[in-house]
């Protein structure tokens, strides 16, 4: 039975476990349960805490884990990225008083308040920079203020809570993370992680892509299919209607509008646009 973590609360757990249950999988129904089996299926999942995910995974006592790449680099655990999910996206940057710091290398001799001392010491290491990294769990916006360090590296989203702590960002991002699958390093693939990721990555597509269905006449298909190309080779159907045929292909989710409006221009006439739930590519 493949044993998957999960995390059990913060921005992944809602996301993870709704792509999970899209996928196919059972899921908790109190958000207090700790495990939950799904013997349809052959998984186990275990809810935990979402940094403590890559040590278990690494550690061989998990077979499979989601959690966040930020989190995954920072534990140095001996698990290594699979596939991305598409959520949980977010960067990691350093920030400071207004007006104050302009580069990372403004950071010499300087204390750096932060929830991923892993991260932020190898960051510095890399370039040669000499900071006292001062680890604290929870928010850390308020650690300049309050006299504990004179920068902070934290993860950013929309830079809100910053600004309503007279913080601003500087320098690059020191990582864009988002949620990623995980196994452990140099192991063996567990029995049964082939359909899992599968499944996942159906959901993936499916979040991806459309189905779009329309009509049109024959001497217009060529440039049609070209708007239109699908994952392979869209599919093409005589109309009852003479000259005419029938079109259904896959296309990018952000920009069907856009090919919508071009095929209508070709001439396409009863554009459809469908939600895919599921797939295999």
């Amino acid at each position: 039975m493949l044993k998957i973590a999960v995390p059990n609360k913060g921005a992944l757990a809602e996301a993870a476990a709704q792509m999970l249950a899209e996928a196919g999988y059972r899921q908790r129904r109190n958000a207090k349960d700790l495990v939950t089996l799904d013997p349809e299926n052959d998984v186990e999942f275990f809810y935990l805490r979402p940094r403590d995910i890559a040590i278990y995974v690494g550690e061989g006592t998990l077979d499979v884990g989601i959690t966040g790449r930020d989190l995954l680099l920072d534990s140095g655990a001996h698990a290594v990225e699979n596939v991305e999910l598409g959520f949980g996206a977010s960067t990691f940057r350093f920030a400071g008083p207004v007006g104050k710091l302009s580069s990372v290398g403004d950071l010499q001799g300087l204390r750096i308040a932060t929830s991923y001392e892993g991260i932020v010491g190898a960051y510095l290491a890399e370039r040669g920079i000499t900071a006292d990294v001062v680890r604290l769990d929870g928010a850390v916006e308020s650690s300049i203020r309050l006299g504990v360090a004179d920068a902070i590296a934290d993860v950013v989203e929309t830079g809100s809570t910053l600004r309503q702590a007279d913080l601003e960002v500087f320098g690059e991002p020191i990582l864009s993370s988002e949620a990623v699958l995980i196994t452990q390093q140099d192991a063996a693939e567990p029995v049964g992680f082939d359909v899992f990721k599968r499944r996942l990555d159906s959901v993936i597509v499916a979040r991806t892509y459309v189905m779009m269905d329309y009509d049109i006449r024959v001497d217009q298909v060529d440039r049609a299919v070209e708007l239109t190309p699908g994952i392979e080779s869209p599919t093409v159907s005589p109309l009852h209607r003479e000259g005419w045929v029938a079109v259904r292909s896959m296309v990018p989710r952000d920009g069907a509008q856009k090919i919508m409006d071009q095929l209508y221009q070709l001439g396409a006439r009863g554009i459809l646009v469908t939600d895919i739930l599921a797939c295999r590519i």
